[in-house]
């Protein structure tokens, strides 16, 4: 890639037409001598955010360093420059001196109990336990924990908590005390609920939302990663485990079908909202895109985009807009993606750092 780089266009959230530079990887404002222009007119976002993202896992639980850095490269491509790992069993560090990849906050290895998630994903520990647990994760993340709040017990056939109520808000209060925030799968109604009142900072998947815990989410500002495409495959855990636990099967359908209704309730209530694709396990890398625009059908263009660029960079610490002297962090794309949020699936152009990714096809 040249070391000078130059292009205009239309600086998202705004109107603002732009004009950039990019000299050794960092941002300036100035016009600087011999640059290569890249872009004329099109729209420019601050690089999107996965907020629910696993790089360093697959299906099998940790992957080796060329599987994560594929990863990397695949979230990259699609505009991701900014990724909160909601949980991984593997070490990742080593992205972080690597200027060519996205920057990964993260949340240690999920927390849940024996034999009550999947194999090889989470520390194991039994409720008495979750305390010291939160203590080492919160050490091991970039201030975030992750809690696994329910999953189905073949006792019951349902979901059904991982952890009594007393226990999750102690948790939490001393992730709280150590200066980390928490966050929580949920799939259920009672987990849901009962991680709310205990005090967590985030709900991923968010389907068993209810009137009340929305409510809640929007006084306490918790923020609410819905992970639509994640979602999208609940029929297919119905079916899988239908010929076992069929109650559980009936509740997943029914998750599935309200979650819609759900998000947009969310977002009339004024829930802090962020896009995460669930990518690793379940789900192969890259699909922000997909993920903000399938959002963008519920909460509408406008909010999506916040949801996966500028508001939930905001909400990481990261700015939310150009900063000369920055490293550059830029995704552009021929249209204007409020107009037509399928654009997402492809960017023309991503700029992170040193590292000009020029993608002719894209954005069709």
């Amino acid at each position: 890639m040249p070391d000078r780089l130059h292009l205009t266009g239309t600086l998202l959230p705004s109107d603002e037409t732009s004009e950039l530079w990019i000299v050794d990887g960092k941002l300036s404002d100035t016009p600087v001598a011999g640059a290569v222009t890249i872009m004329t007119g099109g729209w420019i976002l601050p690089g999107l955010v996965d907020a629910h993202c696993h790089v360093g896992l697959d299906s099998g639980g940790a992957v080796d360093w060329a599987t994560a850095e594929a990863q990397a490269i695949a979230d990259r491509d699609a505009g991701a420059l900014l990724i909160r790992d909601a949980g991984s069993p593997s070490d990742t560090r080593w992205i972080d001196d690597r200027d060519d990849l996205p920057k990964i906050i993260r949340a240690g290895r999920h927390l849940a109990r024996p034999k009550r998630y999947l194999r090889d994903f989470a520390e194991e520990i039994e409720p008495a336990e979750l305390i010291t647990a939160v203590e080492r994760q919160a050490a091991a993340g970039d201030g975030w924990v992750k809690l696994v709040g329910d999953w189905i017990d073949r006792d019951l056939g349902d979901l059904a908590p991982l952890w009594p109520v007393e226990v999750a808000t102690a948790a939490i209060a001393r992730a709280h005390e150590l200066g980390v925030r928490v966050t929580a799968h949920v799939f259920g109604e009672q987990a849901t609920h009962e991680l709310i009142i205990a005090g967590v900072d985030g709900i991923e998947h968010g389907t068993g939302l209810t009137t009340e815990g929305i409510a809640i989410m929007a006084e306490r500002q918790i923020a609410l990663v819905p992970t639509m495409i994640q979602v999208g495959l609940f029929e297919r855990f119905a079916a899988q485990g239908e010929p076992k636990f069929p109650a559980y099967a009936k509740h997943m359908r029914a998750l599935q079908a309200g979650h819609r209704g759900i998000l947009a309730d969310a977002r009339d209530a004024g829930v802090p909202i962020y896009a995460g694709t669930d990518a690793g396990g379940y789900q192969p890398h890259g699909l922000i895109g997909t993920e903000i625009a399938r959002m963008a059908d519920v909460i509408g263009a406008p909010a999506a985009l916040a949801a996966g660029s500028w508001a939930a960079r905001r909400w990481l610490g990261r700015p939310d807009r150009p900063v000369p002297g920055e490293r550059a962090e830029l995704v552009c794309y021929p249209a204007d993606p409020r107009a037509d949020p399928s654009v997402l699936t492809g960017p023309r152009h991503v700029v992170l750092g040193r590292t000009h990714r020029f993608l002719p096809g894209a954005g069709r």
